[in-house]
């Protein structure tokens, strides 16, 4: 992206973008749909404030960037990483989306015009109340939301909310501020620096993807605040202590507050109906948001642009990339060095033939099973059931199909089992 005085020069349509505030946020190109119901929502209520895309893949050929919602657009190219063929290519897509966000906030710090930086995932809806985010980021350098700030009273509740922060992160990383500030920009770094080398998806060795690395902040940096209003970052994970009523028409109100925004977590997994059900059944606004949620997400192209393939997806030739592909790789740094376009394929051999003739998925999977170190009984088991399940697909034979397939569900046998008497 190319950089004019006082401002940013968008690449797809050539006009200046001017702003002391920028916003962004960051996705491969299936979830467009979501990041524009994000971007419209914010504009609506902060029409000052200019809203980046962080893409991870190519924009799609087929879609029109003058009909966006979106000023600019950031690409993995724009980012200062090593290598950034190879880095992608280490990541599943969720991690990858995830790596690219303290890069992508050092880039806007970088630039002339931006004062204050707003991350905002894009399953996140700004409904008002974007004048106390700017207000709070302009008292500190870094501005947080944590899952939820008051206790639970439900065992339920307890193990569903409070044992998941314990598990995925004290703070929701689907939000936060920083200012340009020399303790805003060291932060920036700081989390760039883990983002590059351990942006993964790996709860047993206390890894999930970007978040939990936030824990660290109130140990690391003294200029931070943590926002406790009820009204910022409502989901799933925080409604059994936060009342939210009212209309869209008339406004949302959360514990009495105007909800400043909520966010959708989940939605495609199906978790976020699965604990809208359990926890909120009974509300008629949370429904309503839902609702609407999904007949904007659709009228902004959910049934097309929301089936788009990960573009990291596959190797140049179209096959298919396999996680103990992208695992191996990221762990040898002598692999990297050798093949630093993994996805190619070479006259000679490119990074595929040589995992075919060094490597097959069964030991790559044994070794990163090894590497996580001890778990518990049940989850060891769940994990080799699920394992079992992926090799009887690669192992067309019929007597290995068959006894993979009593090992499976014994092992599954064995899980629910463990579960009852733990």
């Amino acid at each position: 992206m190319v950089c004019a005085p006082l401002s940013l020069v968008d690449r797809q349509s050539g006009a200046v973008v001017t702003a002391s505030v920028a916003v962004f946020t960051s996705i491969a190109a299936n979830y467009l749909p979501k990041a524009r119901v994000l971007a419209t929502s914010l504009k609506r209520v902060a029409p000052h404030a200019d809203f980046y895309l962080m893409l991870v893949d190519a924009y799609p050929e087929d879609a029109d960037w003058s009909s966006e919602p979106f000023d600019a657009l950031i690409t993995v190219d724009d980012l200062a990483i090593t290598n950034a063929t190879g880095w992608c290519f280490a990541h599943q897509v969720v991690e990858l989306c995830t790596a690219v966000k303290g890069f992508a906030t050092g880039y806007l710090l970088d630039q002339p015009s931006v004062e204050q930086v707003f991350y905002f995932d894009p399953d996140m809806v700004v409904h008002d109340r974007f004048g106390d985010l700017e207000a709070w980021l302009s008292d500190t350098s870094i501005l947080l939301t944590p899952h939820q700030t008051e206790p639970e009273t439900g065992t339920e509740a307890i193990m569903d909310n409070e044992m998941a922060s314990l598990k995925h992160g004290v703070f929701n990383m689907g939000f936060f501020g920083v200012r340009d500030t020399a303790e805003g920009r060291r932060f920036a770094q700081w989390w760039s620096k883990r983002l590059e080398q351990f942006c993964l998806d790996d709860i047993p060795r206390g890894l999930f993807t970007d978040q939990k690395w936030a824990n660290l902040v109130p140990c690391f940096f003294e200029d931070y605040r943590v926002i406790r209003s009820p009204a910022f970052n409502v989901a799933t994970w925080n409604i059994t202590t936060r009342k939210v009523e009212g209309s869209l028409a008339d406004g949302v109100t959360v514990n009495g507050e105007p909800l400043g925004f909520y966010h959708f977590s989940g939605f495609d997994s199906g978790d976020q109906a699965l604990m809208l059900n359990k926890y909120g059944s009974d509300s008629q606004t949370l429904n309503e948001m839902r609702a609407w949620y999904i007949k904007e997400s659709s009228a902004l192209g959910q049934e097309h642009d929301g089936q788009r393939t990960y573009g990291y997806a596959h190797y140049a030739d179209g096959e298919l990339i396999t996680a103990a592909q992208r695992t191996l790789y990221r762990q040898r740094i002598d692999l990297q060095r050798a093949f630093p376009d993994p996805f190619l394929r070479h006259p000679n051999g490119g990074y595929l033939d040589w995992y075919r003739a060094n490597a097959g998925d069964d030991e790559v999977e044994l070794e990163a099973a090894i590497s996580q170190g001890p778990r518990p009984v049940d989850t060891i088991l769940e994990s080799a059931a699920h394992e079992l399940q992926r090799l009887q697909r690669l192992k067309p034979h019929r007597l290995k199909r068959f006894i993979l397939q009593s090992i499976s569900w014994m092992l599954q046998t064995l899980s629910r089992l463990s579960r009852m008497l733990s």
